[in-house]
Parts: structure tokens; C-alpha cells; sequence
């Protein structure tokens, strides 16, 4: 069978197709629609483990690039897909696993967008257009936030009343398919699963995610992607006191005060808001390099806040066996991982400063070791496989595993 895996960002989609095997799914071609909405949108496709240069194509909202996407499909001799997975950042109170999609499905999700307004509403148009375009084949929708369902009540719950408890008001996580895939490339590498472990997963998006043997027991984010650590356009956790003063601040009626807030902690807050620069940690560092003190401040409140979660994790599990960077900035940003772990050598963490900046070679393994030979806690660098996850859950649901 050949999978079909959508997995949409705010801004962006990238697309996989998958054959089942035996044991693991293996990918045939990818590509990706970024830009989305900027006028400015490109689009890459081809086949899997070679590179073709980018197009700009128009691309002003999500339903456009799934059209262009698909009319790619049909063009360049892919295989008929069976079946479609999409990656959902929040499936909202009432779902508990990953889904085959539904009427009532869409409606919870529908219902869902409420707990990550910047993700699920333009992820949900998504499925609805692309089950229109593929109505005979099942369609199955993952989420980000079921591997976390391993984390106890002690670190789920919110010192809030009950009533908002049992509407669902609770932490959740997020980027538990990245998270999941990271324990199951070191699980089919054969290597041993750290007892206790941190994954950091730094993109646009950020999150630190403590393990104990390779299942989640507390993570930064919470009800919603806004929170925890500093992010791209996000501010991580913040006094809810300032909300409300954000709150007070804004003018016009509740619901425009509502948007007006929504907007600023979504899109124009985290190392953008701090820099003055766009969402994009090379132009930010560059600027840094050139002395621009507020791109050195938005850094240094990133790593730190990194920092502080690592740390926090280390003292929950009484240690660390191993910390992997993952996500964009994560695999691609050495001076980042290098900032985070600084001057922790008296804790017996050693960042080895040459595997640090050295550059992948084709045919290594996919996970690579950059601490030091003397460092008590591996340093682990483990590019997130989203897509690939959910090609797994959906081969299992299929019932092909």
C-alpha cells in the first residue's frame, strides 16, 4: 500500500509518501509548500534521498497548496495512494488516539480548534479538501499530543477549579510524533533507550520533553502550543497576570480585545518580538554577530529559557542519561546547542565542540553523538521524523504492521 502523509504547519505543508513493509514504512518521495500566505510561497518535490531546487509557486492560503501538491502527484508517476495521514497539533477533550476520520471525527476536531487556534483550524480545511479529492480511500488523523498521555495527573493538572478541569482544561503537550520518533529511530537502531532522557525539540516551535525509559512524564507546553519555552513568535509561559493586563491594554469590544491578544501571543511575540527581526534565527544570529544588541537579547532569552527547562527536567528525574536537540534549530543551529549546554562541565555534561559543528556525511546514521567521550550525559542530535511516525501509526491501523 502506498501512504499519502500531509503534515501542515502554520505556514507551511510537508507531504511524504510511504510503502508499507514488513517492519517500518519506507519513503518513496517528499516535498514541502513553505511560505504559505506571504506571496512569496516555494514548493520542492522529489524523490526520496535526492534534492530538486525550489519553485515559487502562488500559494495564498493552505486549500491552494493542497491542490498543487496533489496535481503534483498525479503528474510525477507516484504510485495511487490508499490511504492519507495527517498530522493534528490537538485533538481537543474528547479524543484519546490517533483516529480513521469521520463526521464526528471533524466535528470534535472542529471543536478542538479552540486549544490551538494557530494550527488545527487550517489543519482541519486540509483534511476536509483532501478527503474531497481522495473520497474512496481511508483518512486518519495523528496527534501531537497522545504520546504525552504517558505524563501523570501531577503533571497535567492545573491548580485551577474543577469545572474547568472537566471541560478539558489540562496540559497536553506537543510534538509527541517528533518525541516518539526520536524513541523509535534509537529503538530500530538497536541502541538502548536512555533511562532518563530530554528531548529539546527547537524549530518555530519549541518544546522540552522529559522521558524516564522512553515515555513522557512532563513537558513545556501546555493546554496549547503557546506555552513553555521562548519560541519563533511565541512568548512561552508567561504571568497569566500579564495576560490580563494585555487584556485591559487592547481596545474595541471582548472579542476584538480576545483577537487582538491571540494575534500578539501567536504571531508577534518570542524571538521576533525581542529582535524587531523576522521569525528566523539565521538572519537573527547574523544580526547578533553585527552587534544589533536586541538580536543578542531575543538569544540569549531563548537558550536561557532552554536552559531552564533542560535543567528543571535533570532535577525532576535526578539526572540525565542523554539530551537530544531536534526540530530545525535544533539539528542546524551548533552555536544554539552550544549556548545551551555552556559552562555545565561541572555537572559532568561535556559538549564535544568538533562533532558539535560537523557536518553530517551521506550514509551515517541518523544519530549522532556530540558530546565529549568523557561526558556523563550523552548529547544526542536526532532529526525529528514526524512524517515518517505517522506513516508507522497509520501502517498499524491499517492493520499492515
Amino acid at each position: 500500500m502506498n501512504l499519502l502523509v500531509l503534515n501542515s504547519g502554520s505556514s507551511s505543508i510537508k507531504f511524504s509518501v510511504f510503502a508499507t513493509e514488513n517492519l517500518s514504512p519506507r519513503s518513496l518521495f517528499e516535498g514541502e509548500v513553505s511560505g504559505i500566505g506571504s506571496g512569496h510561497a516555494t514548493f520542492t518535490f522529489h524523490p526520496t534521498g535526492r534534492k530538486s531546487p525550489e519553485s515559487n509557486i502562488d500559494a495564498p492560503n493552505p486549500l491552494s497548496a493542497i491542490g498543487q501538491i496533489v496535481d503534483s502527484l498525479s503528474q510525477s508517476g507516484v504510485p495511487s495512494i490508499d490511504a492519507v495521514g495527517y498530522r493534528v497539533v490537538h485533538p481537543g477533550p474528547k479524543l484519546d488516539r490517533h483516529v480513521r476520520i469521520t463526521a464526528e471525527v471533524l466535528d470534535d476536531l472542529d471543536h478542538a480548534a479552540l486549544f490551538a487556534p494557530l494550527h488545527d483550524p487550517a489543519a482541519v480545511k486540509i483534511i476536509r479538501d483532501t478527503m474531497a479529492r481522495f473520497p474512496d480511500i481511508p483518512h486518519f488523523a495523528c496527534f501531537d499530543t497522545i504520546f504525552h498521555q504517558t505524563m501523570p495527573e501531577t503533571a497535567t493538572a492545573y491548580a485551577i477549579p474543577s469545572v474547568y478541569r472537566e471541560q478539558g482544561v489540562r496540559r497536553y503537550g506537543a510534538h509527541g510524533l517528533s518525541c516518539e520518533s526520536i524513541v523509535e529511530q534509537l529503538r530500530s537502531s538497536g541502541t538502548a533507550i536512555p533511562q532518563r532522557m530530554a528531548i529539546a525539540h527547537l524549530g518555530s516551535g519549541c518544546s522540552v520533553t522529559a522521558l524516564m525509559e522512553g515515555r513522557s512524564i512532563d513537558t513545556t507546553m501546555g493546554l496549547t502550543p503557546t506555552g513553555g519555552v521562548v519560541m519563533g513568535t511565541r512568548p512561552g509561559d508567561l504571568d497569566p497576570g500579564l495576560i490580563l493586563y494585555l487584556l485591559r491594554q487592547m481596545q474595541g469590544d471582548r472579542d476584538q480585545a480576545l483577537n487582538a491578544v491571540e494575534q500578539l501571543l501567536n504571531h508577534d511575540s518570542g524571538i521576533a518580538a525581542l529582535s524587531g527581526l523576522p521569525n528566523d534565527m539565521r538572519s537573527t544570529r547574523k544580526a547578533a554577530a553585527e552587534g544589533n544588541p536586541r538580536a543578542k537579547l531575543a538569544i540569549d532569552v531563548f537558550t536561557r529559557s532552554v536552559r531552564k527547562a533542560i535543567g528543571s527536567f535533570s532535577w525532576l528525574m535526578s539526572g540525565l542519561d542523554a539530551i537530544v536537540f531536534t526540530g530545525g534549530i535544533g539539528e542546524r543551529d551548533a552555536q544554539s546547542r552550544s549556548e545551551i549546554l555552556e559552562q555545565l562541565e561541572p555537572l559532568g555534561i561535556h559538549l564535544d565542540p568538533e562533532l558539535n559543528v560537523a557536518e553530517k556525511k551521506d550514509g551515517e546514521s541518523p544519530i549522532q553523538r556530540i558530546s565529549a567521550s568523557e561526558s556523563k550525559t550523552e548529547v544526542l542530535l536526532i532529526p525529528a521524523k514526524e512524517d515518517w511516525m505517522i506513516a508507522i501509526h497509520l501502517q498499524r491501523m491499517l492493520g499492515h504492521s
